[in-house]
């Protein structure tokens, strides 16, 4: 478990529950316990997401995976259990009343549901009939990548007492719709722009698994189009907050720029 989360990462989603926390009007620790649950689920994520029946990848943050480093079974076992660290982070923690910490539990598991339902359509299919080809990969996406992100800005908002409903929850919610996306459609372009000596993972592997990725559906300049009218829905959403949400700004601008 500790091989699974310490070794290094951007820690992108506990940064966005921080910044959201604070966008809200809360003190940044008050998100700790959220940051560190979604986190816990995200390196389980990775954990699975790279075994043999999945993406079946060797190198994970420059290192070999959980599953090259130490056996398939006990990558799928520290997987799970990280995700039981997760819940367990956030119904122990004093600091929240009861009722806070189980709307953040209840977030945190719905967010992780459509995660699993994502890798199901972007490795086994089955999404609805009908869909257009950008309906189908923004499908994929927004479950896959966005319901984490977007979970961790929502969290954020929650460990500041924000309500479930109200215009902080839908200015953060929008927000993180949004560089749920951008970060997919980045990773996309890193996939195909990118050497695995760089980024710490293997390149170019959608392609060849045949995988729905916007620069196949759009393009290189359609993909950075797209991600530029994101960026700019996103920072019109989080305008409302000011001086306090110029950390939620800065993360934005960071995912649109980013190569690794």
């Amino acid at each position: 478990m500790q091989y699974a989360s310490l070794q290094g990462g951007k820690r992108l989603r506990p940064l966005l529950a921080w910044h959201a926390c604070v966008a809200a009007g809360s003190p940044g620790e008050d998100s700790l316990p959220a940051g560190c649950a979604i986190e816990l689920v995200h390196a389980f994520s990775l954990v699975h997401d790279d075994l043999p029946a999945l993406d079946n990848d060797d190198l994970r943050r420059g290192k070999p995976t959980l599953h090259k480093h130490a056996g398939e079974a006990m990558a799928i076992l520290a997987g799970d259990q990280l995700m039981m660290e997760a819940i367990e982070c956030l119904l122990s923690e004093g600091n929240h009343p009861p009722h806070r910490r189980l709307r953040m539990v209840r977030e945190l598991v719905t967010a992780t549901s459509r995660m699993v339902s994502g890798q199901v359509f972007d490795t086994l299919g089955g999404l609805p009939e009908g869909l257009s080809d950008s309906e189908r990969v923004r499908k994929i996406h927004s479950n896959k990548t966005g319901a984490l992100i977007t979970a961790a800005c929502r969290m954020g908002g929650l460990s500041a007492g924000a309500g479930e409903d109200g215009s902080t929850m839908d200015s953060l919610t929008t927000y993180g719709e949004c560089v749920g996306l951008i970060f997919q459609i980045v990773d996309d372009i890193i996939d195909v722009t990118q050497t695995s000596e760089h980024t710490g993972k293997r390149t170019g592997k959608d392609a060849s698994a045949g995988k729905i990725t916007y620069p196949a559906m759009l393009g290189m300049e359609g993909s950075l189009a797209e991600v530029d009218r994101l960026k700019e829905q996103a920072l019109g959403a989080v305008s409302v907050f000011g001086d306090e949400g110029a950390g939620l700004v800065a993360l934005c601008e960071a995912m649109c720029s980013r190569t690794k």
